[in-house]
């Protein structure tokens, strides 16, 4: 089992889920977070750079890290503010639509942060990557780990209530993808960012920061694109019971991959989707314990 570390930055939020309109579960999430986590129960050193609140979930939150294996000593505690809230709610497809409950403008990172190095794998992605509240702190971060020759996954992540937000952190979102060595969006995300709906045409665009793009599209295929070209990879067809979680573990899994010292983008991929379809068939956000078990098995 690889010794590299894994560190995550990205917000931290208390996952409510819902199916028709009853509550069903609540567990700490967050897109990196859910990475990270999956990471660290499978074996893999992580860290987790977020804030939270000095409240009971903030409690719940850090608890919870530590019992699945990734360290809470970069979680930044706010003993006045209250931790994020978000609500999950499945339609029939099991597809969620999110309410969330926090102030973006409050989001402050002034804690105990990590020294990065060569051999450290740096996840970051969504709002919290591109946060101008945030971004001086947040960007020294990535720009140390690329000095130091760290390797950097980016997940886009950029969702639609952020859209007005677009002219003020488009700068942020396209340093990292210019700090990273791979960027992995959805087509949603570039819908939103350049208004594109075709792959090679968003390639195009991401390309001229970031030379690895993978690009996702729910149920459709999967493509990879590098100058050596674009690889289509299909998905398979499953039956979900939440979709909560499913592209933070598709990264996860890609991660893990990577550092088990896996060069070829498919069978990187093909780990990616066995991640992500497995966080798909449970009502969670992370890997099952039967993978958990599979994995430390196969990579000891």
């Amino acid at each position: 089992m690889t010794k590299q570390r894994v560190i995550g930055i990205g917000e931290t939020v208390l996952d409510i889920l819902f199916k028709d309109d009853q509550p069903l579960k609540a567990v700490p999430g967050g897109s990196t977070f859910n990475s990270i986590v999956s990471l660290g129960r499978a074996g893999v050193p992580c860290a987790m750079v977020t804030e939270a609140g000095g409240d009971h979930v903030g409690d719940l939150i850090c608890n919870y890290l530590r019992d699945n294996g990734v360290s809470p000593e970069y979680v930044c505690r706010h003993e006045q503010v209250k931790s994020h809230i978000s609500l999950a709610f499945l339609d029939e497809h099991n597809d969620a639509q999110y309410v969330f409950y926090k102030d973006h403008a409050g989001v402050s990172l002034d804690g105990k942060l990590p020294e990065m190095n060569k051999n450290d794998v740096v996840l970051f992605g969504s709002f919290f990557a591109i946060n101008p509240a945030i971004r001086p702190v947040v960007g020294e971060l990535l720009r140390a780990a690329r000095k130091a020759d760290a390797w950097l996954y980016y997940d886009v992540n950029f969702r639609k209530p952020h859209i007005a937000d677009l002219p003020h952190v488009m700068p942020n979102i396209e340093e990292n993808m210019s700090l990273s060595d791979v960027v992995r969006g959805s087509m949603e995300d570039f819908v939103y960012l350049y208004g594109l709906h075709d792959g090679d045409a968003i390639y195009e665009r991401v390309s001229l920061y970031c030379r690895t793009l993978i690009l996702t599209d729910g149920a459709r295929s999967i493509r990879a694109y590098s100058p050596e070209g674009c690889e289509t990879y299909p998905v398979q067809a499953i039956e979900t019971v939440s979709t909560v979680g499913a592209g933070d573990n598709f990264n996860a899994g890609y991660i893990f991959a990577m550092l088990q010292g896996v060069n070829d983008q498919a069978s990187r991929i093909e780990m990616a989707q066995r991640w992500s379809q497995d966080v798909c068939r449970q009502m969670g956000n992370n890997i099952s314990d039967d993978l958990v078990a599979s994995i430390k098995t196969t990579y000891k």
